[in-house]
């Protein structure tokens, strides 16, 4: 709605071009294909639209001619009637990209993550998680899919601590969480990507350096009779910009000065490297090139692989798919189904995610 009510004030002042800037990043799959209507329309009346996205799919749906930038420089303009999104990637990246995560088959341990009949209000003190029960195991990445605003955000907060459980108990290895500080929780071995890196994720006025201790800062490395041990800080700052491919002018830049993809790059540097035994990725892709996507779907199946727990909550149904083991699906703050993606389709799943279908999967609660 924010969206559409930006358009109108621009069509009011009688703009005649129309520039979006990644528009879609914060809308559910419906509200992308309502957009995107809304594109057509305009453009069928004769205005001019500059689309700047990440996601290759709006560009073949939508427009005519694309030019692909990278680092600064334009690589080269093309129709969109005579490319692929293969080429389109490739171009964007410097190199061939895989668009399948490839991953072996998952290997899960015993549960490490239990939530037992929880239930909890939203900012408005409705009822948002109703009774809500479900485990997650090391050794494998459970996906949560639905239409925003069916409780997803509240559920990630109650296991992380920003939002108070009514009834019920979370337990991470049999040990009740549910209800600590977020500091608590995080001490457990928790990481947390969270949905909005703005608001939740970084400080933006902080340097990249200062951001990738948020977490530790007090840790004895990297403070001293309560002074901070610059030097460790950037030295550790400088390894992890390194290792996660941070383009930043150096490590004292402001997070802010940073891309949106790279300040998310800074995020998951800071969580993985905490070594979590579980990860809680929300939108963990957002608005990110094709190049990054890859590079963060290797990160959380390195995650699984090493035997961590990952939870993964996402509006892309194609990235639930890809990248879960065991898909849960929501719907008006009840689990209503999980499945198994190799033995379930999307038409399936968005059924369940609309409450028109329960779940043929293990359990629902």
């Amino acid at each position: 709605m924010q969206q559409r009510v930006e358009i109108l004030k621009t069509l009011y002042r009688g703009a005649d071009i129309l520039i979006f800037d990644e528009p879609t990043a914060v809308l559910t799959p419906q509200e992308i294909k309502e957009l995107m209507q809304i594109m057509r329309s305009l453009v069928n009346e004769g205005k001019t639209i500059i689309l700047i996205t990440h996601k290759l799919k709006e560009i073949m749906a939508v427009c005519s001619g694309v030019t692909i930038i990278r680092r600064g420089k334009v690589i080269d303009s093309v129709t969109v009637k005579d490319t692929t999104p293969d080429e389109l990637a490739a171009k964007m990246v410097g190199r061939k990209v895989s668009f399948s995560v490839e991953k072996q088959d998952a290997n899960p341990s015993e549960p490490f993550l239990k939530l037992f009949n929880v239930e909890a209000l939203d900012n408005r003190g409705i009822p948002a998680l109703k009774d809500l029960s479900f485990e997650l195991k090391r050794g494998e990445i459970l996906g949560i899919a639905g239409v925003e605003g069916n409780g997803q955000r509240e559920l990630i907060e109650v296991i992380t601590g920003l939002r108070r459980v009514e009834s019920g108990e979370i337990r991470i290895k049999d040990k009740p969480i549910h209800n600590l500080k977020p500091r608590q929780i995080s001490e457990s071995k928790v990481a947390y990507i969270p949905e909005d890196r703005h608001k939740t994720g970084l400080v933006l006025d902080f340097t990249v350096s200062e951001n990738t201790v948020l977490k530790n800062y007090f840790y004895p490395e990297y403070n001293k009779n309560l002074f901070l041990n610059y030097d460790k800080i950037n030295q550790h700052a400088v390894d992890l910009i390194a290792e996660y491919d941070v383009r930043t002018p150096s490590e004292t830049t402001p997070a802010r000065a940073l891309s949106g993809g790279n300040q998310q790059k800074v995020i998951i540097a800071r969580e993985v490297d905490s070594d979590p035994d579980l990860l809680i990725a929300t939108q963990p892709t957002r608005g990110l090139d094709v190049g990054a996507i890859e590079f963060i779907h290797k990160k959380l199946i390195e995650q699984r692989d090493k035997g961590k727990a990952v939870l993964l909550y996402s509006l892309e149904l194609d990235e639930i798919m890809n990248l879960s083991d065991r898909i849960a699906v929501m719907y008006e703050g009840r689990i209503v189904g999980i499945v198994d993606p190799k033995k379930t389709s999307e038409q399936e799943i968005g059924l369940m995610m609309s409450g028109s279908k329960s779940g043929q999967g293990e359990e629902s609660s």
